[in-house]
């Protein structure tokens, strides 16, 4: 984990850009000793972004199934995509 103060950020932006992309993690940014904010590339933010939603439609599905709903099998579900994809 990389921690940085406030006034780092304000005083070397260009040396954390390059810091975060190096690393390929955030930096936390502290102000007063005291965590405040999360330091991330574009790149990563929208990486964590995706799986984050990936996570939802997956703890839905799950919630789905659990409370009942029907759902599909291995093989079902199998023709179903070999319908669409051999069309």
């Amino acid at each position: 984990m990389i921690i940085k103060s406030s006034s780092t950020l304000r005083n070397d932006y260009d040396n954390l850009v390059k810091l975060t992309k190096e690393k390929n993690e955030p930096i936390y940014i502290t102000r007063n000793g005291e965590g405040e904010m999360v330091f991330l590339s574009i790149e990563a933010f929208e990486k964590r972004e995706a799986e984050l939603k990936l996570l939802q439609l997956l703890l839905a599905a799950e919630r789905n199934r659990l409370a009942g709903l029907s759902t599909h099998t291995t093989d079902s579900l199998r023709r179903e995509l070999e319908d669409i994809f051999n069309a």
